[in-house]
């Protein structure tokens, strides 16, 4: 039988407090862990692959300078950021979330920092608060999401400014060259500062160095 329009509005008045308990046990999880830096990718990413490798390096490098290490807790990049963390003695949280197909919980979260979400809207906060910094790896519709919203905060100045470092020039190329040649120069939708948010290196010390090197002269905090 479906559901009535009264029915539904019952059920979305109640998904309210679920919304509620899921931001308040993030609030209150994430605020205890201390610095970190958002480390997105693919999950479809296979250990083997090069980006794999070059995601366990920078993730140990990020925790040697002090940082923990915050992922979307499945496989694939993920799996490897966590995996780096770990390894090199550091905080490793996932923050994971159910779906169809592909998410599962890696097996190097800390078992008392993984967080488990049913709203990405609520997970994506959850990045952005507490991170002092996004490492990009190649990824799919989800890396590009988070990419592209805090690109969106940072430049309306609704949360503070950090650094994006997009990995793999050859794999991010078309998008930079897009935004700069049709966003920037053919139509004018975004100013010549904005290119400026991100920066694109192939190499993993430039990633961490430009991450440590921002906040050399920055405190850490929530970002809002």
């Amino acid at each position: 039988m479906e559901k009535t329009w009264t029915e539904m509005k019952s059920n979305s008045s109640w998904m309210l407090f679920k919304i509620m308990g899921e931001f308040v046990n993030g609030f209150d999880q994430m605020g205890l862990i201390g610095p970190c830096v958002s480390i997105f990718g693919s999950a479809r990413t296979n250990p083997t692959h090069p980006y794999y490798t070059k995601t366990v390096e920078i993730a140990e490098k990020i925790v040697a300078h002090g940082f923990g290490v915050i992922t979307g807790g499945g496989p694939g990049i993920m799996e490897a950021a966590n995996k780096g963390a770990q390894q090199a003695g550091g905080t490793s949280v996932g923050l994971n979330i159910e779906l169809p197909f592909e998410q599962h919980e890696n097996p190097y979260i800390d078992k008392d920092k993984l967080m488990n979400f049913d709203y990405f809207f609520v997970r994506k906060v959850m990045f952005i608060k507490y991170a002092q910094a996004f490492v990009v790896m190649p990824g799919g519709f989800g890396t590009l999401d988070e990419l592209f919203e805090a690109l969106t905060l940072i430049q309306t100045k609704k949360i503070t400014k950090f650094p994006i470092v997009l990995f793999g020039s050859k794999f991010w190329s078309g998008m930079t060259d897009w935004i700069r040649q049709t966003l920037l120069d053919e139509h004018h939708n975004i100013s010549p500062e904005d290119l400026d948010l991100i920066k694109v290196v192939d190499d993993v010390d430039e990633a961490v160095n430009h991450v440590v090197e921002f906040h050399t002269k920055n405190t850490f905090t929530p970002n809002f």
